[in-house]
């Protein structure tokens, strides 16, 4: 099977019929782009987001105009009030939620309408509301959006009173639990936009840029454009597009549009860009589309839309090829949380996140189980991460009481087409994925419903492949392959072991592993290698999170060894089963996967915990052995502890206290991994990388002594002063020589001093119940994470850090204007 595509970007919005004008264009390096008379207005999208009043609970009347919201609460958003509540047991989103609060709440938000606003078409715009949201203005109800990851937006021109005070409110109902199987946060989460445009305007996502041929040579970009003339007169404008790559000009073209009153028009325009610079991972290339409309020699209406130039094609002869070139996934799913922060999506804690998951060796991300944040998508699209974008968990049949099975026959058509229309313009996706583990999937309706929503999105965008994560909790796995057959590409859940016989009986299915357990990371990477027809393996998960609580976990004996789908297993209020805890720190795995797949990092040393008394640690299905960087294991002198060394050179050696231990051979017939039994003594224990009898390369892992030090590590020491920007802290007890101590469990007492907020703490301990928002938290395997948040003040933010016992440690971070 082929499955070949250039990239292609975003369509006209739904249930549109334009007529359509055809035009080409040549790459014009030296034309004047923009009028030096053109007067080009207000920014069209603006930040909404500040100065909101919020109230948790449900309030009558708080829609209304005249409501006395006083008393209520300030903040800026995006806002996630269950991430402010205490975890606990009682709470009714239970273990799947993790066990944090939910419940109703309002929002509030008074604004002028300026009279420039006079004549424009107003809009607001929300990127994410969870869930069950009602939109009022001026106490007229706008509509309601169920769907907590959906981005929609409200017409407000007709409502508004020009030059008075208006007033938004919203009201977000998350209180019939459950409704989801991993923690959703609740409240406005996304950032909100106020969207002012001229009656003759580009419509919302109504900007679709594809590359129909692509070499090293040029790239054909076409570029179609939506026009809107939402007045009752015909209207004659001119359309300028102009590509940008590298701060120049890349190419350009305009035409003249003639508009009949109360229509819309699609502009096809295709440019030529010669020598293109092709987005790949390894370089993610950004061109800009910059669209104008000028009336005379006015801009009355302009957008920016950010491309990459890139081929995608999928075979069973090649696999994925990315620019002709073959490119194994080495993949991880992650779900929408920030963390200590929530759902709350600051874009700088969207970014961080792809940071953290590139820097672990991953290349490609599936957003489980619902469609990211905006600021996600365009950090995969700026730090080159491939993406595979998933709509939604599950369709008619339902996985708790009230998830989206609730509202599936009613909106999956508009939540769907959103997502495509939204995100379709980001290089950085190559596949949509309409669901997951559906819960149906065995009878004939399924099948039926499979081919209504991959062709609703194949009708939008026929460039990527459709796929959806399928798996089977009994013998049966066969009788799926028309369910299969719907889509372009076979998601499987924990069964790649039956590609082989798979692709027997179907030759012509393409393959890629959309969840798989942690500890069959070898297993599934050689299937990958050796097999053209599997596109890659995506680990469930790249980073812990929360909700879903307790997977991933190990116990002791005497602890609950229940499963944690059918138990409630509190203090546990996340899953552990990450490559990369919630601090953004490495666990071991995240180290040998990344080893797998390239030779970046090509040794690496880790201790396996040893057990008290011999099984007493346990692990369960999607755990891997607790494994810790740490040569301190006071107690367990005299006894065998288990030294693990990943390598990628032919033979490691170990030493403990300079004394040869012994010598392994680290080979892919060894699963590039050798495993010592060293019977431990304080001191330092050292693995080396061995190529031809030389040593080339060392890891060090030493004893940690008292807790003395506190050690303060900001990742970004000047943020922007903008309310939003934010540095996240490590803090680490050391002893005197700046060694962790990883049994450490010190109360630490934060205090700040300057223009900055905490924003949360944390210390990666999933059993740990403590308030993720609050000015102390107890060190794990010494250490802890603060995140600070700038306010819209210039200077300097002091984090102070204090424990009993330990000298005090301060942080300056800077704030500055942009």
């Amino acid at each position: 099977m082929t499955f070949t595509i250039i990239f292609v970007y975003q369509l006209i919005p739904l249930m549109l019929k334009p007529s359509k004008i055809v035009s080409i264009a040549v790459l014009l390096l030296t034309a004047c782009i923009f009028s030096a008379r053109a007067q080009v207005n207000n920014p069209r999208k603006q930040l909404f987001d500040d100065g909101w009043k919020f109230f948790l609970g449900d309030a009558t009347n708080a829609g209304a105009n005249n409501f006395d919201d006083k008393n209520w609460r300030i903040l800026d958003l995006p806002h996630d009030w269950s991430i402010e509540g205490k975890i606990d047991k009682t709470n009714p989103s239970g273990g799947d939620g993790g066990f944090f609060p939910t419940g109703t709440g309002w929002y509030r938000k008074t604004f002028l309408a300026p009279a420039a606003w006079k004549g424009k078409l107003v809009s607001i715009y929300f990127e994410g509301v969870y869930m069950n949201s009602e939109v009022f203005i001026n106490g007229k109800s706008l509509g309601t959006q169920p769907y907590g990851y959906t981005t929609f937006t409200y017409d407000l021109t007709s409502y508004l009173n020009e030059n008075k005070i208006n007033t938004i409110a919203v009201r977000v109902d998350n209180s019939k639990q459950k409704n989801s199987r991993w923690y959703s946060g609740s409240g406005i989460y996304r950032h909100v936009w106020m969207v002012v445009t001229s009656p003759v305007h580009v419509a919302n996502w109504g900007t679709v840029i594809t590359t129909p041929s692509v070499s090293a040579a040029k790239a054909t970009v076409e570029v179609k454009t939506l026009i809107k003339n939402e007045t009752n007169i015909t209207q004659s404008v001119v359309l300028k597009t102009v590509l940008m790559g590298n701060a120049k000009s890349a190419g350009n073209y305009q035409a003249k549009v003639t508009l009949p009153a109360n229509s819309e028009k699609e502009i096809i325009q295709n440019i030529t860009v010669l020598k293109p610079s092709l987005w790949t991972p390894e370089r993610p290339m950004l061109y800009q589309a910059r669209v104008q409309i000028l009336k005379g020699s006015s801009v009355i209406d302009h957008t920016s839309t950010d491309f990459g130039i890139r081929s995608i094609k999928f075979t069973t002869e090649n696999g994925f090829q990315l620019n002709g070139i073959t490119l194994k996934l080495n993949g991880g799913c992650v779900h929408h949380d920030n963390g200590c922060l929530g759902a709350a999506a600051f874009d700088r804690a969207e970014e961080r996140r792809v940071e953290i998951l590139k820097a672990a060796g991953f290349n490609a991300i599936r957003t489980s189980h619902n469609p990211p944040s905006e600021a996600f998508l365009a950090a995969c699209d700026r730090l080159g991460m491939l993406v595979i974008d998933e709509a939604f968990d599950g369709w008619r049949t339902s996985k708790n009481k009230y998830d989206y099975a609730t509202y599936f026959n009613d909106w999956w058509q508009r939540d769907l087409e959103t997502m495509v229309l939204r995100d379709r313009n980001h290089p950085s996706i190559i596949m949509w994925s309409i669901g997951n583990e559906i819960i149906e999937r065995k009878s004939p309706e399924a099948v039926e419903t499979a081919k209504i929503l991959a062709n609703c999105v194949r009708k939008i965008d026929p460039t990527r492949p459709v796929t959806s994560a399928m798996t089977t909790w009994d013998r049966d796995w066969e009788i799926f392959d028309p369910l299969m057959a719907a889509h372009d590409i076979a998601g499987y859940n924990y069964e790649l072991h039956r590609a082989a016989a798979d692709h027997e009986r179907v030759p012509s299915r393409i393959i890629v592993q959309t969840e798989s357990y942690p500890k069959d990371a070898f297993a599934n990477w050689k299937q990958v290698q050796n097999n053209s027809y599997i596109l890659g393996d995506f680990v469930w998960t790249a980073l812990d999170y929360l909700g879903e609580s307790g997977i991933g976990r190990w116990y002791y004996t005497g602890e609950s060894s229940a499963f944690h789908a059918r138990t409630e297993l509190f203090p546990y209020h996340g899953a552990y089963c990450g490559d990369i805890d919630l601090m953004g720190w490495r666990k071991p795995i995240s180290h040998y996967r990344s080893m797998l797949y390239d030779n970046k990092e090509k040794l690496y040393m880790a201790v396996r915990e040893p057990e008290k008394t011999p099984g007493s640690i346990h692990v369960t299905g999607w755990a891997v052995w607790p494994t810790w960087e740490s040569w301190t294991w006071p107690g367990f002198e005299g006894h065998d502890v288990q030294v693990e060394v990943y390598s990628k050179y032919s033979t490691v050696r170990l030493y403990l206290n300079n004394k040869l231990i012994g010598e392994q051979a680290t080979t892919e017939a060894e699963e590039f991994k050798a495993t010592f039994s060293v019977p431990y003594t304080a001191g330092e224990v050292r693995a080396v990388g061995v190529i031809n009898n030389k040593e080339v390369e060392n890891r060090v892992l030493k004893t940690a002594g008292s807790a003395a030090k506190i050690k303060l590590m900001a990742n970004r020491g000047t943020i922007t002063a903008n309310g939003q920007d934010l540095s996240y802290i490590t803090v680490e007890i050391t002893d005197n020589n700046g060694i962790v101590q990883p049994n450490s469990e010190n109360n630490l007492q934060f205090s700040i001093e300057g223009p900055g907020v905490i924003a949360g703490v944390d210390n990666a301990n999933l059993k740990d119940p403590d308030s993720y928002l609050a000015t102390a938290r107890k060190a794990w395997h010494g250490r802890v994470l603060v995140v600070i948040r700038s306010t819209k003040k210039t200077g300097n933010i002091k984090l102070r850090v204090a424990t009993p016992g330990l000298a005090a440690e301060a942080i300056v971070i800077k704030s500055k204007m942009k």
